[in-house]
């Protein structure tokens, strides 16, 4: 009898392993969904899919999962209230965790502490430039010919964005404080229509997504006077920095990977090895260079202290334009 006990006993608890072992299995096999704040076929759509597929061997499935609306921040709050445990992720962008915090007058989200970094994903620089006639025919070469030509003549310069406090507004006011100049913004309804303006000289200058700007710019339609980041743009590395000119100005497009805030820290790093290992690889680098695109991987801790200096940098740049979402 006893031996018929523990035989029982015996078999019951190898159902119990067998059983945790299934469940484990099917936890392990739940596919990973990584939110994605913007419509489908943009550039950080494009890059967020190409990551998914190469982190599969090691994460198994990533579902992209296209939440737009809000400047970005409906999908950043999806991802901001999901369940910590490392299967809800989603894109951090300098919209959603660096200017919509100081421009909208109510966030459904914190962008300082609702989310866990995993790493920064890419940059891409934005450039200053002019509509290739009127430069040649103001003589504008270089920043420090586009500062003096606005010195000497005050208030006859203009530049177009996409509209009150996107990148290229906040970029254009950031160049105007520290060159010390002025020049009209006109806010267009989008980037295409603030481009269109720029190729019909209806505005003297943009500060536009290089990736956007890169075909008019080669077909000499547009005259590229800078990049925006510190350093030159492999993409252009014969375009020079505004910083060589405006020491320290840096203003260029990003976007990296977040999970929940209170994500396991061992779930983090899993997530972090295996994205960083797919932003390294060869072939993401050629895939991203044709969306003008840098690759930029991190740790956790990096582009958490890269994302708390961006949300600081923007919070005097948005002040300083006025601009507001109510």
């Amino acid at each position: 009898m006893k031996t018929r006990h523990f035989l029982l006993a015996l078999l019951a608890s190898a159902a119990l392993m067998a059983t945790g072992q299934a469940t484990a299995q099917q936890q392990q096999q739940r596919p990973i969904r990584l939110v994605v704040p913007y419509a489908a076929g943009g550039p950080i759509d494009v890059t967020a899919r190409m990551l998914a597929e190469r982190v599969k061997d090691t994460l198994g499935t990533v579902i992209i999962d296209n939440k737009p609306g809000a400047g970005g921040n409906i999908g950043a709050d999806f991802v901001a209230k999901a369940a910590p445990d490392g299967l809800t992720i989603g894109i951090a962008a300098t919209a959603t965790h660096a200017v919509n915090p100081w421009l909208y007058s109510k966030m459904p989200f914190n962008a300082a502490t609702d989310f866990a970094p995993i790493t920064q994903m890419v940059r891409v620089p934005n450039v200053l430039v002019m509509n290739a006639e009127t430069a040649q025919r103001l003589k504008i070469n270089t920043v420090a010919d586009l500062i003096r030509y606005a010195k000497a003549n005050p208030a006859k310069l203009n530049y177009g964005s996409g509209g009150n406090g996107s990148a290229g507004h906040l970029a254009g006011e950031l160049f105007k404080k520290q060159a010390g100049i002025f020049a009209l913004h006109i806010p267009y309804n989008g980037g295409n229509p603030a481009q269109l303006a720029l190729l019909s000289g209806q505005v003297d200058f943009n500060f536009d997504n290089l990736a956007t700007a890169a075909p008019n710019i080669r077909s000499g339609k547009l005259k590229a006077i800078a990049v925006t980041t510190l350093q030159r743009s492999s993409a252009m590395p014969d375009v020079p920095p505004v910083a060589d000119t405006l020491k320290g100005f840096s203003i260029d497009t990003w976007w990296g990977l977040v999970a929940p805030a209170g994500t396991p820290h061992d779930v983090v790093v899993k997530l972090n090895q295996a994205f960083v290992a797919a932003l390294n690889a060869p072939e993401t680098k050629t895939r991203f260079a044709t969306l003008l695109a840098e690759p930029v991987a991190s740790s956790p801790e990096q582009f958490g202290a890269f994302m708390k200096s961006e949300l600081s940098k923007y919070e005097a740049v948005v002040k300083a334009t006025g601009a507001r979402v109510d």
